[in-house]
C-alpha cells in the first residue's frame, strides 16, 4: 500500500512489512492510516527536532510510522494518536542514540542536513528564522526537543512530562534553560550588530 499524504508527504508501507504483525485482522483501519497521515508533519517536526537531520528524521518516522501499524493492536482509541507516536519516535530514537554510542564516531549530523524550523515570506523575517534556527540548533538536544515539543507543538508540561518520560519540574527547568539561553544568544547578536 502507498499513501500520500497532505502536503507531500509520503509514505511507504508494503503489505509484506506487516505480514507477522499483531494487527487485527491483519488489516490496520482506515481511520488510523488517515489519522497518521494527517500527524505526518507534526511527526516529521518532532524527528527533525531530535535528529537535527532531515534524512535521518524521515527515516525516523518511517521507522515510527511501520512500527504503529504493525502494533496497531496497542494503541487505545481512546488515548490521543500524536502522544503515542511521538512516545514511539522518542524511544526509537532513544534506541538509535544507544546503537551509536557503542558504534564510536558515527552519527554526525552536518549542519547543512538540518531543518529551517520556520518560513517567513520577507526576507528579513527569514533572516531571523534562520538566525534563531541556528541558535535553537546550537541548544543541547535535550533542551530543543522539550522546547519544540511545548512551544511549537502545542503540548502541555505536564504532556511533554509524559512524553518524555520526566517529572514536570524537569520539563519546565529545561523549558527555562533553553529560553534563557535563546535570549542571552540572541542579545548578543544584537550587540555585536550594534
Amino acid at each position: 500500500m502507498e499513501w500520500t499524504p497532505l502536503r507531500g508527504y509520503r509514505l511507504h508501507v508494503h503489505d509484506t512489512q506487516l505480514e507477522g504483525s499483531k494487527v487485527r485482522g491483519g488489516k490496520v483501519s482506515s481511520e488510523l492510516k488517515s489519522d497518521l497521515i494527517a500527524l505526518l508533519p507534526r511527526l516529521r517536526r518532532f524527528a527533525r527536532s531530535l535528529t537535527r537531520s532531515v534524512p535521518e528524521a524521515d527515516d525516523l518516522v518511517q521507522e515510527a510510522c511501520l512500527r504503529a501499524l504493525s502494533r496497531s493492536d496497542q494503541w487505545d482509541p481512546a488515548q490521543p494518536l500524536d502522544r503515542w507516536m511521538f512516545r514511539i519516535t522518542r524511544n526509537l530514537w532513544i534506541s538509535e542514540i544507544r546503537k551509536r554510542s557503542v558504534r564510536l564516531g558515527q552519527g554526525h549530523v552536518p549542519a547543512e542536513e538540518t531543518h529551517e524550523l520556520v518560513s517567513t515570506d520577507t526576507g528579513e523575517d527569514a533572516v531571523a528564522a534562520t538566525e534563531l534556527h541556528g541558535h535553537i540548533a546550537a541548544l543541547p538536544k535535550e533542551l530543543s526537543a522539550i522546547l519544540l515539543t511545548v512551544s511549537v507543538e502545542g503540548y502541555s508540561y505536564a504532556e511533554a512530562a509524559e512524553l518524555f518520560d520526566i517529572p514536570i519540574g524537569t520539563i519546565m527547568s529545561r523549558i527555562h534553560r533553553a529560553r534563557k539561553t535563546l535570549a542571552q544568544q540572541i542579545a548578543q547578536d544584537t550587540g555585536a550588530l550594534t
